[in-house]
């Protein structure tokens, strides 16, 4: 049989595994419509949801890249793990909500995890809601917490024709290219404005010590330093008014039925008013006499473009 032929730009993991996997593990998936990482439903679907698409990351210029958020809650979320044993230490053990309550009761300490999966996502007001809060409670209290943010980045266009190949992966012979694109306007218009607001919420409670952690794709943070400059200056020192940054890369390929595993590439901190300062007067934040150039040159020039009645 003639080796099949995948495109450059395609999906590269659904329902957590190789498009090109047909063990029974991964097409187990395929049937369910179910995320290995969250134990759920998926909820990438199409629009009429008659269709689980299961996308977990695609390809990009910059390398392979995670496009759902719940793909970085991979090993039981370790992720959350991780931020435990930095903002609190080795020794506390961290519970998902349910397995607190049941033992709530037990003298010592323990971080219990609160989000979408594990009791429910914490708001403040009308319209802020924080994807996970890990708090520390000691004889049945709260002593302190922090707040965590995890985002991966949007998709624009589609990879429908790309993935019915991957699903019909055992009658086609070459796979169409993927259409999609990755949303990366979203990084200034709504990622990090969400940061700051939320940053500055955490580091006016009397619970917060560490400030605000985010957990990210590495490849999306170099996004956020095209706009914040990678000379930031850091810190070693946890506060509530500093923001730590853990950025993930998906790890090298794996044979079939396995699941690729994540590696933390970076972990950087700094303050949140010099990330608040950098956004609104970056290094690439463009002159005015730039934006004076601009609408002369518009001015003076009829390209022909369609204009509204006014």
């Amino acid at each position: 049989m003639d080796e099949l032929q995948e495109p450059n730009k395609r999906i590269v993991e659904i329902f957590g595994y190789s498009p090109t996997d047909k063990s029974r593990e991964c097409r187990a998936l395929w049937n369910l419509g179910a995320c290995p990482f969250i134990k759920r439903p998926c909820h990438k679907t199409n629009h009429d949801k008659s269709v689980v698409y299961g996308a977990c990351s695609v390809t990009t210029p910059y390398g392979d890249c995670v496009i759902c958020p719940n793909r970085l809650y991979a090993d039981g979320y370790k992720v959350l793990k991780e931020i435990s044993r930095d903002a609190f230490g080795d020794l506390i053990e961290m519970l998902a909500y349910g397995r607190y309550i049941d033992r709530r009761n037990v003298p010592g300490a323990c971080v219990v995890a609160l989000g979408m999966y594990s009791g429910k996502e914490v708001k403040a007001g009308r319209s802020l809601s924080m994807d996970w809060v890990l708090a520390k409670v000691e004889k049945g209290k709260l002593v302190e917490y922090v707040g965590v943010e995890v985002q991966s980045i949007d998709i624009t266009g589609n990879y429908r024709d790309n993935w019915y190949a991957y699903r019909d992966i055992g009658r086609v012979k070459k796979i169409p290219e993927s259409e999609h694109g990755l949303n990366w306007a979203n990084v200034h218009k709504r990622l990090i404005p969400q940061l700051i607001r939320k940053g500055k919420v955490y580091s006016g409670s009397k619970f917060v010590k560490s400030g605000l952690y985010f957990v990210v794709p590495d490849i999306v943070y170099r996004k956020f330093e095209e706009i914040i400059g990678t000379d930031i200056p850091t810190t070693d020192e946890m506060s509530p008014n500093v923001m730590t940054v853990h950025t993930y890369s998906l790890s090298e390929p794996v044979t079939e039925g396995r699941i690729r595993g994540l590696t933390l590439e970076r972990r950087i901190r700094f303050s949140l008013e010099e990330f608040s300062d950098r956004f609104i007067s970056g290094p690439n934040l463009p002159q005015s006499s730039e934006l004076d150039n601009a609408i002369q040159k518009l001015l003076e020039i009829h390209d022909g473009s369609e204009s509204i009645d006014i």
